[in-house]
């Protein structure tokens, strides 16, 4: 973890800063609490529209971890998982028609009934990480794609092959783990037949806008902790001989499982829905500048009704901080001439205080000088901005810019 390069060195004006933002309360929702120092890493630029460790910046949400499966037993999904069948019943699933499931569930493993069709889930998503346990019959009959074969569809089709490919020769881009058609894996990590085989996919759907690709899509697959698939961009659904080709796919769709003929078994199957992309009108990762500059202006009109309601002209230096903080993401008019405003009253009245009283507002102040050289560091201020140079003299006179 590196730290930019600052005016003062990162830990003498980290206390400071600190200090400062420890008198801010942010209630907004569009504003995550104070979750760091502010005024402190490289400010927003056009196609990003958060500072670099910003206190500001929503915090990730709590997931608690779910429990790996061993042979015998299927592991515990994270609490956040969607489920998609627990061992329990094939109420989640229909047929294609939207007939009930003719699969059945035996001791907690739902079992094809080969012949009676694939079955897809009931609900429909899109952009996930996918999480499916299967396993092929113990006793081995036939070979290649004859032997313990099925498939996990996606939305859009996309086929992520099911396959005993334990000692079993077979076309590469037909092995379990493969991009169906397309991609094979990059190993075959599988174990023997009889023994469960888990499979963790992440599964980015491909994004167009008025015919034109913003993100071809991709596909990452984990075979029993082995990477086998490596953020391959997609090339269509894949299949059967013919070759597919790059395009749009639905937002939503169902997950499909295969019914090839042999009686393979699943269980464990869940997924977690993935956060939106920059392209998709997220607000992590680069964004285009008419993304960023919409969301700079949304920070800062939140940082300035918190602002306003930090207001308390027996302290007001959390609302004139906040006011401050909001230049970082936008230069309103009112908000900079109203911080101007505060900041010469405010240096003010503490040069009216009698020398004890002065003297408790010393961390106060330099703190407040720290803010200024940021902002005027990044020219969100200028270099004779009243209010900083006021600070600086007060700085001087009383001695606090020297070393003890």
């Amino acid at each position: 973890m590196r730290q930019a390069a600052a005016m003062l060195p990162p830990m003498k004006i980290l206390p400071a800063l600190l200090a400062l933002g420890s008198l801010v309360v942010v209630s907004a929702p569009a504003v995550a609490a104070s979750a760091g120092p502010r005024f402190y890493g490289d400010p927003p630029d056009d196609h990003h529209p958060w500072a670099v460790h910003d206190g500001n910046r929503p915090q990730p949400k709590t997931v608690v971890p779910g429990t790996f499966s061993t042979p015998d037993k299927p592991g515990k999904p994270p609490s956040d998982a969607i489920i998609l069948f627990d061992g329990t019943d094939l109420s989640k699933w229909q047929t294609s028609k939207g007939e009930p499931a003719k699969w059945r569930v035996v001791d907690g493993v739902m079992e094809v009934v080969p012949g009676s069709g694939e079955i897809q889930t009931k609900a429909q998503f899109g952009d996930c990480q996918l999480h499916v346990e299967w396993a092929a019959p113990k006793e081995v009959k036939g070979d290649s794609q004859g032997r313990g074969n099925s498939g996990i569809f996606l939305c859009g089709g996309l086929e992520i092959q099911v396959l005993d490919s334990y000692n079993n020769l077979t076309y590469a881009d037909g092995h379990a783990g493969a991009y169906y058609g397309i991609n094979p894996p990059m190993a075959l990590a599988l174990n023997p037949p009889g023994e469960f085989q888990v499979y963790d996919i992440v599964f980015r759907r491909p994004v167009y806008k008025n015919g034109q690709v913003l993100d071809p899509g991709y596909v990452t697959v984990f075979v029993n902790g082995v990477l086998v698939q490596d953020h391959t961009p997609l090339e269509g659904p894949g299949g059967h001989m013919g070759r597919t080709k790059p395009g749009p796919f639905p937002e939503k769709g169902p997950l499909r499982l295969q019914d090839h003929g042999n009686p393979m078994r699943f269980r464990n199957i869940w997924y977690r829905e993935l956060p939106r992309r920059a392209v998709e009108g997220g607000t992590d990762g680069y964004l285009t500048q008419e993304a960023t500059m919409a969301k700079r202006k949304e920070i800062a009109a939140s940082i300035r009704e918190d602002a306003a309601r930090l207001r308390n002209p027996a302290n007001p230096m959390p609302e004139m901080q906040r006011l401050l903080e909001s230049l970082v993401y936008e230069k309103d008019a009112t908000a900079y001439q109203k911080a101007e405003q505060m900041g010469n009253q405010y240096v003010a009245s503490v040069k009216a205080l009698p020398a004890d009283k002065l003297a408790a507002k010393r961390d106060e102040v330099k703190g407040l000088n720290d803010v200024y050289r940021y902002l005027a560091r990044w020219k969100i201020i200028p270099a004779d901005y009243a209010p900083k140079v006021a600070v600086e003299a007060l700085i001087k006179e009383q001695g606090w810019d020297k070393k003890k």
